[in-house]
């Protein structure tokens, strides 16, 4: 894997400029959160240049003025052949405001894949699953290719917001992979709209300008072979260091999001808050 540079600022300083920890260049294929990526799926693709976007989500939940009462899955019907699912759980109610998370799936993936590993602990827990799919083989600030996906997602959220009560202080955003550090570069730029982050396996963290301080849960399977779990360690060291709160938890596998994990992460996103002044929490046992 090539040389790489870590810059990290507090998101407790004056200037939140800066923030850029950047990490795994090369792309990685992740087809199917539930297995173990093959070896030798891993492409360079060279350094990863500035993206042409602020990174600014601008969709925010408010009045519903499309009301559905749809639940279960359902398409986005925004992308034609590159699209991506909504899931409403059966519990939705439009009176109560429920809980939401975009969900990014991991390099050459698909919605369906990441449905598939989420779906039950957002039935379980009520909440809703915003599915897009990216435009390309991966999400744009992998490759630098623009803001494209950035604005299919605003899109995507713009839609959810306009048909189902959210919650606004229940927004999180979570991926897989490629889909992951997309995950936490999206929400540490956008920390006033996404409250926490949930990354599974992540390979690198890209945010120049970040926007409140989201709390943050990282997943990585201590014998994952397409991005190795000293990506994750460091990745949550460094934001740590930086005055993010966030939870590590290792488990016994590969690059996959095991069912007991995706009830970590869950149970996780149920925590309260901590109190201001209190450190950073620490790994999972």
């Amino acid at each position: 894997m090539p040389t790489r540079r870590s810059r990290v600022r507090s998101p407790r300083e004056p200037s939140l400029r800066g923030l850029v920890v950047v990490m795994c260049l090369g792309l990685v294929a992740c087809v199917a959160p539930r297995s173990v990526a093959p070896a030798g799926e891993a492409t360079a693709t060279g350094p990863i240049a500035h993206v042409s976007t602020d990174g600014r989500v601008r969709s925010r939940p408010g009045p519903v003025s499309d009301v559905s009462a749809a639940v279960g899955e359902q398409p986005l019907g925004l992308g034609g052949a590159r699209d991506g699912l909504v899931y409403v759980p059966r519990t939705y109610r439009p009176e109560q405001p429920a809980p939401l998370m975009l969900l990014l799936h991991g390099a050459k993936g698909n919605a369906r894949q990441m449905l598939q590993a989420l779906a039950p602990v957002a039935e379980s827990e009520g909440f809703l699953l915003v599915i897009p799919e990216s435009r390309g083989v991966t999400w744009d600030h992998k490759l630098a290719t623009g803001g494209a996906d950035l604005d299919f997602i605003d899109m995507a959220l713009a839609r959810v917001f306009s048909r189902y009560a959210v919650a606004p202080e229940h927004v999180s955003v979570s991926g897989f992979s490629d889909g992951a550090s997309y995950a936490l570069s999206l929400g540490i730029l956008n920390g006033d709209v996404f409250s926490r982050i949930v990354a599974f396996a992540p390979g690198f963290v890209d945010a120049a300008e970040p926007r409140g301080v989201p709390r943050v849960f990282i997943a990585h399977g201590d014998a994952d072979q397409a991005i190795p779990v000293e990506e994750g360690r460091r990745i949550g060291a460094e934001l740590r260091s930086a005055g993010f709160d966030v939870r590590f938890h290792e488990f016994t596998g590969g690059h996959s999001i095991p069912a007991d994990v995706a009830q970590a992460a869950a149970r996780w996103l149920r925590e309260p808050n901590p109190p201001a002044d209190s450190p950073a929490s620490g790994a999972v046992p």
